[in-house]
C-alpha cells in the first residue's frame, strides 16, 4: 500500500498528480472525475494496481494528452478485463486484447494520442509508443499481471517491487533512498558499492533516481 504522496515520490510525478487521477478534483468550480476509480474514496490509500495504472497513465502525461479523456476507455475496459485493466498483461500484450481496446477506442473516438493500441506496420495491432514504453518497463508474473517496475527509461537496476524494500524504489533488496543518503553524507559511490556489495553503475542509478526524484 502506498499514499497519494508515495505515488508521487515513487513514480517522480509532480505532487498532487496521483490524488488528482485516483480521486478527482474540482477546478474553477467545475468537478472532475476520478480517471482510475469509478469514484472517489475517502482514503489516502494507493494500492499496487493503483499505482501500476498510475504508472501508465503518467506516459500520457508527457506527452500532453488530456488524461480526463481517457477515462471512458478505462471504465469500459474495466468491466472487461477487471478493477486494474492497465496493470494486467492482457490489454496490451495479448492479441485478443488489442482488439478488444481497439474497439472500445474507436466506439469513443479517442484521438490517436490518447490510443493505448494501434495498427502495426503489417496487419495486426501493437502497443501504441506511451504504451510500449510502459510494457517495457515492467514485470509480468505467471498471472500476467504487473509484478515489478522499473521506473529509469532502458534501465532494469532500480525496481518497484511490493515484495522488496516494502514497496519503495530499490537496487535489489536495498531502498535506493538508503544509497542516496549515504552519498549526500559524503560517501563516494566506489565506497557505497563496495560496502553493500554492489557494482559502481547499481550505486550510480540508485543516486540518480533518487536525485531526480527530489
Amino acid at each position: 500500500m502506498y499514499s497519494h504522496a508515495d505515488a508521487d515520490r515513487v513514480l517522480r510525478l509532480p505532487a498532487g498528480t496521483a490524488r488528482r487521477w485516483l480521486n478527482g478534483y474540482r477546478r474553477k468550480g467545475r468537478l472532475y472525475e476520478p480517471v482510475l476509480r469509478e469514484r472517489a474514496i475517502d482514503s489516502d490509500i494507493v494500492t499496487w494496481g493503483e499505482l501500476v495504472e498510475t504508472r501508465l497513465l503518467d506516459e500520457y502525461r508527457r506527452k500532453g494528452a488530456p488524461i480526463q479523456r481517457l477515462r471512458p476507455a478505462i471504465l469500459k475496459l474495466r468491466a472487461e478485463f477487471g478493477p486494474y485493466p492497465l496493470a494486467h498483461a492482457h490489454p496490451l500484450l495479448d492479441v485478443e486484447g488489442r482488439e478488444l481496446v481497439w474497439r472500445v477506442q474507436d466506439e469513443l473516438g479517442l484521438p490517436p494520442r490518447l490510443r493505448l493500441v494501434v495498427a502495426g506496420s503489417g496487419r495486426g495491432l501493437v502497443c501504441a509508443p506511451a504504451a510500449r514504453r510502459f510494457v517495457e518497463a515492467a514485470e509480468y508474473n505467471a498471472e500476467r499481471e504487473v509484478a515489478r517496475l522499473y521506473p529509469q527509461v532502458g534501465s532494469k537496476i532500480v525496481m518497484i517491487d511490493p515484495d522488496y524494500a516494502q514497496g519503495q524504489p530499490a537496487v535489489r533488496a536495498t531502498p535506493a533512498e538508503a544509497l542516496r543518503e549515504q552519498w549526500e553524507a559524503g560517501q563516494s559511490i566506489a565506497e557505497i558499492a563496495d560496502l553493500w556489495e554492489m557494482e559502481f553503475g547499481e550505486v550510480e542509478a540508485a543516486v540518480r533516481y533518487r536525485t531526480k526524484a527530489a
